[in-house]
């Protein structure tokens, strides 16, 4: 049975993130996911693959770990993710410890989708050159699953390089919370059976995924499992795609494709706005669950 969850901008004018978390888990949600952008430059040169025009929320969204918090904090089944994390953006020893404290005060309930990030100007602020940030998204990654996994961890790569070191609280989930990876080129699937868990694309109609150059999703599902088994991995991916409208048709056919979670998007506004939009997925939703 396929699982349902919601996406927003959490930011400083939009519905506060324990409010939604209370509301989606009440409504029967399996999942929160909140995006992040730690800042936008204000000379701007890299175009935004949405359009034009970049929304302001893109400047305005709060620290998603800080703001899944407050969500995991009242609620006790909500899963709560990064939709998603631009890793090329954190310190990994930081971002391991942020990931397993929320990992473990939630029982378990984090899942990490993870992006190398688009905004070239954005990610130099932080270090990072746009050229590598796969190299170092791939390096800081296997890094925080040794310091998950192991007592005393260690890494030595070309971009992240560290000797043994503590770090507690390790996550709830063995192994670490599931690292979803949201890209949907033609390199993300070996990616994903090297050090992923799961598939993680935005939704796009067909005429927009043509026109971005995008794989199908029959296409990437296809290929991230036959990666998968090349790779020898045991159990199966994950398969979630974010942003999809109120649309039976569209949730209709991403399940049939072989999705496993899809997520609703939601604007950023104000309580009034987005509560009964909620209720609106719901209900889509609950089509598909108890058909």
């Amino acid at each position: 049975m396929a699982d349902f969850g919601l996406l927003i901008f959490a930011t400083d004018y939009a519905v506060a993130p324990a409010i939604l978390g209370r509301e989606a888990e009440a409504h029967g949600f399996e999942s929160l996911f909140f995006p992040e952008h730690t800042h936008i430059p204000a000379n701007r040169r890299s175009p935004w693959p949405g359009g034009r025009e970049l929304p302001q929320e893109y400047w305005h969204t709060h620290d998603p770990f800080v703001a899944l918090t407050a969500a995991a904090s009242v609620t006790s089944e909500l899963k709560v993710g990064t939709g998603i994390a631009l890793v090329t953006e954190r310190d990994p020893i930081l971002m391991a410890k942020q990931a397993a404290t929320l990992d473990f005060i939630s029982n378990g309930r984090l899942l990490l989708g993870v992006g190398a990030g688009w905004n070239a100007e954005e990610m130099e602020n932080h270090g990072t050159a746009y050229e590598h940030r796969w190299k170092i998204l791939r390096e800081r990654i296997l890094a925080m699953r040794q310091i998950w996994q192991h007592e005393e961890a260690e890494f030595h790569g070309e971009f992240v390089d560290f000797d043994k070191l503590w770090s507690h609280p390790k996550p709830k989930q063995a192994g670490g919370p599931p690292v979803l990876l949201g890209a949907s080129s033609k390199y993300v699937y070996k990616r994903i059976a090297e050090y992923g868990d799961g598939w993680f694309p935005i939704y796009q109609d067909a005429d927009r995924a043509r026109a971005s150059g995008a794989v199908s999703y029959e296409d990437g599902i296809q290929l991230t499992r036959e990666a998968w088994s090349a790779a020898g991995r045991q159990g199966q991916p994950q398969f979630s795609v974010f942003g999809v409208g109120p649309d039976p048709a569209a949730v209709e056919y991403l399940l049939g494709v072989g999705f496993d979670r899809v997520i609703f998007g939601l604007p950023p506004a104000d309580a009034d706005t987005v509560l009964p939009m909620v209720e609106q997925y719901a209900a889509l939703a609950h089509q598909f669950s108890s058909a």
